[in-house]
């Protein structure tokens, strides 16, 4: 189970920061909206990815330690 939550935590890490990535690109390039979205709200989804990311991130941590105790 905490290998599967490591690895969801990851790769929502990785989508979150590559979401980001592009939102900024695109904002600073002067597009204002993409797909019909607004960029603010791509960066508001890639910050939503980012802290799912450490969520889960920090379950894995908190397993491993209670099962060391």
């Amino acid at each position: 189970m905490n290998d599967l939550l490591l690895w969801v935590g990851r790769l929502a890490g990785a989508a979150g920061l590559a979401v980001c990535v592009a939102a900024g690109l695109l904002r600073v390039s002067g597009a204002f909206w993409i797909g019909g979205f607004q960029v603010g709200t791509m960066l508001l989804a890639g910050s939503a990815l980012l802290i799912a990311g450490c969520f889960f991130l920090l379950l894995v941590a908190t397993r491993r330690g209670a099962r060391d105790r």
